[in-house]
C-alpha cells in the first residue's frame, strides 16, 4: 500500500483552521471536512485504503457502515453490495447524505452508533474506515465495538481502518476529538467484546483490522 500524505494540503488549506470554534466530537473542522470531501481522498480511498482493507473480505448482502461522514466510502462500496445502512452521527452530514442517496440501495440513518437502534444480528458484514479516533474516549470506542458485535450476524466480518498519530495527523485534527487507537492493543480490545479470527496489519501511518463475529 503506498503510504498517503496530506502536508501539501495541509499547508495550502491551513488558514481555514486557525479561526475555527472549538467544536463537538460531532464536527471536524474546516480543513478536515474539506478533505474528506475532496477528489484526493476519494482517489487513494477507491485505489488504496478500500482495496487494502476489504481484499479478501466477503461483506454479504446487508453492510452496515459505521460513520460515513460525507460518503465517499459509501459511494464506492454501495455499487458492490446489494444493500447498505449507514449509520452517522453528525445531523448536517446525515441529512445530506441521506438525500443525496435517496432512491438508492443506501438507508441512512442520524443515529450514536454506541447506542444503536437496529436489532440483534441485522447485519452481514460491519466496516469503518478512518472513523474510530473520532470517538472521544476508549470507553466509547469499546462501546461502539460492542454494538458492531450485537448487531452482526454469526459469522459475519467487522473490517475498517484507522490512522496511527503523527505530527501531521495531530495538526489535521487541530480542534477536533482525536483519541488515537492503539493497533497494538486493539486486536485484544476486539476480541475482549466477543470477535474472534482478529488480525491487525499496519503500516507506516495506518492500521486495518478484521474480525469475525463467531
Amino acid at each position: 500500500m503506498r503510504i498517503v500524505t496530506f502536508a501539501t494540503l495541509v499547508v495550502a488549506n491551513a488558514a481555514e483552521v486557525t479561526n475555527h470554534p472549538v467544536l463537538d466530537y460531532r464536527s471536524m473542522n474546516r480543513l478536515h471536512r474539506w478533505l474528506c470531501k475532496s477528489d484526493y481522498w476519494k482517489t487513494t480511498l477507491a485505489d488504496e485504503i478500500l482495496p487494502w482493507a476489504l481484499k479478501g473480505i466477503d461483506l454479504g448482502e446487508n453492510v452496515l457502515e459505521v460513520g460515513p461522514g460525507p460518503g465517499l466510502t459509501t459511494d464506492i462500496l454501495r455499487q458492490e453490495v446489494p444493500r447498505m445502512t449507514s449509520i452517522e452521527i453528525d445531523p448536517r452530514l446525515a441529512r445530506s447524505l441521506k438525500q443525496r442517496l435517496d432512491g438508492t440501495n443506501v438507508t441512512v440513518v442520524e443515529g450514536d452508533a454506541t447506542r444503536m437502534p437496529f436489532q440483534d444480528g441485522s447485519f452481514t458484514s460491519a466496516v469503518s474506515f478512518t472513523m474510530l479516533h473520532h470517538v472521544p474516549s476508549a470507553a466509547l470506542q469499546d462501546r461502539l465495538i460492542r454494538e458492531v458485535f450485537r448487531v452482526l450476524r454469526p459469522g459475519a466480518a467487522f473490517v475498517g481502518t484507522d490512522s496511527i498519530w503523527s505530527r501531521m495527523f495531530q495538526l489535521m485534527h487541530l480542534f477536533d476529538t482525536m483519541v488515537v487507537v492503539d493497533p497494538e492493543s486493539f486486536g485484544a480490545r476486539l476480541e475482549g467484546v466477543g470477535f474472534v479470527d482478529v488480525a491487525i496489519r499496519r503500516s507506516e501511518r495506518s492500521f486495518k483490522f478484521r474480525a469475525r463475529h463467531p
